[in-house]
């Protein structure tokens, strides 16, 4: 998986989301496919009908990452701009109505936008110039701007302005930031300590959730619990454990982070309602808490506090975590479904639930290789989209760049060395497969990416 660093700003496009009982997956031509629910138009194909296959979001392209909360959706697009449809009743598809919509349309005058995230009647956006905005349900102050006042239109979180955020994440009724220094701030309800600042006040004000940890790589929110993942692969958790979705062998609370038993390697973790789960970097997935409509993916139906491994699935590259459900998206850009399936969120064909993964037919080749950031204009390319061939120009502050052009999957595909600032240089790959590729340029230091689409 490439992870792309520009000045220590981090991004996590999502190629793969769960909510309360639908799913959605971004293709590698930047279009969505969903499945499951779709009593609010949370299936953005302009109905209400809900479908246990994948169908089609309508009028979705140059999509980056997608995420969902409880039954509302948001896509990215790679021109920074945002997209929802879904539920409304809270005003959380930001477009100025509590009005649910059945078909995506675009927030008004939000732009530059790098990150998404979706809770349960409420959403967030990182912006590149490091800036937080929120909309919807802020009940608990979940929004993190002082107030409890909703709002159906994006409003930006000055309290969160000039201290480096990187990543956002949002649970039922909370949110957690990640700062460039490792600080993880919370705002929201605490009732189950899920803010993790040694409290169960809720707060309408970021609060600093237990040490500051210096090397934290992704951040998770579940319904009322949390996630943190460090560089070297251990996990912690806090807030909510009745079901022993914290992981650490008991199912007691905690409002401070405790590590995960046993748990190491650890690349990527994803919060559901009362489940958690983490990816190893071998390609296995384990699994931890609620257990009741088999989403903990091992074969039985009883509930752990410890992680077990997901049975039958490897070479996962991605994971998400809904209500009821989990999903497993593979290198070979299929996905894997366990667990509720009442409303057909597994898009297995079936209402059945399943405790083991099943697969996900009829999808398009989903996105592998989408961890990507918008970035000032180092890299000039024109023309983009492209049939192959194309210039860029190099405008960055370093004396010399390397260059490496991946594809979805993660391989590189070309290569040039020591290039210096202010190139200019036109490269041919029209002999390449039609799709979206990434040029990542190393300066010496940081990491620049600029996302190339062949067509």
């Amino acid at each position: 998986m490439i992870t792309f660093l520009v000045n220590h700003k981090l991004a996590y496009s999502q190629t793969i989301a769960a909510g309360d009982g639908h799913s959605l997956a971004l293709c590698i031509d930047g279009t969505v496919l969903s499945w499951g629910s779709n009593s609010s138009g949370q299936l953005g194909n302009g109905t209400v009908t809900s479908s246990n296959i994948p169908v089609a979001v309508s009028n979705l392209t140059d999509i980056i990452a997608v995420t969902v909360g409880e039954n509302h959706s948001l896509a990215l697009k790679n021109d920074g701009t945002v997209w929802t449809w879904g539920d409304n009743i809270e005003g959380q598809l930001g477009d100025g109505t509590t009005t649910d919509r059945s078909l995506p349309a675009q927030i008004e005058n939000m732009n530059g936008v790098i990150a998404i995230a979706a809770g349960e009647y409420h959403s967030l956006a990182l912006k590149n110039d490091l800036t937080v905005w929120a909309w919807g349900w802020n009940n608990k102050g979940q929004f993190g701007d002082g107030t409890n006042t909703d709002s159906n239109i994006p409003k930006l979180v000055n309290e969160l302005s000039s201290i480096n955020v990187i990543a956002i994440a949002a649970g039922s009724e909370h949110s957690l930031f990640l700062r460039s220094n490792g600080q993880i701030l919370a705002c929201g309800d605490n009732d189950e300590g899920q803010l993790g600042d040694a409290t169960n006040l809720e707060s309408s004000l970021p609060v600093q959730v237990g040490d500051v940890f210096s090397d934290v790589t992704a951040i998770a929110a579940g319904g009322d619990f949390s996630m943190l993942l460090k560089s070297n692969g251990v996990v912690f958790t806090w807030g909510e454990n009745s079901l022993g979705q914290l992981g650490d062998g008991t199912n007691t609370n905690s409002n401070v982070p405790v590590q995960v038993n046993s748990l190491s390697d650890v690349t990527a973790i994803a919060a559901g309602n009362h489940l958690s789960l983490a990816l190893k970097s071998n390609g296995t997935v384990m699994s931890w808490g609620g257990n009741l409509d088999g989403e903990l993916g091992n074969g039985n139906n009883t509930s752990s506090n410890i992680p077990v491994a997901v049975s039958s699935v490897s070479n996962v590259f991605a994971i998400a975590a809904g209500q009821r459900h989990s999903l497993a998206l593979k290198n070979d850009a299929t996905i894997s479904s366990w667990g509720g399936n009442s409303v057909g969120q597994l898009g297995n064909g079936l209402f059945t639930a399943s405790n083991i993964p099943t697969d996900v037919p009829g999808l398009c080749s989903v996105a592998t290789a989408i961890n990507e950031i918008s970035t000032s204009t180092l890299v000039s390319v024109f023309p983009n989209p492209t049939t192959g061939k194309f210039m860029f120009t190099i405008e960055g502050e370093g004396k010399q760049y390397n260059l490496e052009f991946y594809n979805m999957q993660g391989q590189m595909m070309y290569s040039i060395n020591n290039l210096k600032k202010y190139s200019v240089k036109e490269i041919d790959l029209s002999e390449l497969s039609k799709g979206i590729y990434f040029l990542k340029i190393q300066d010496g230091k940081n990491f620049y990416c600029e996302k190339i689409v062949l067509q």
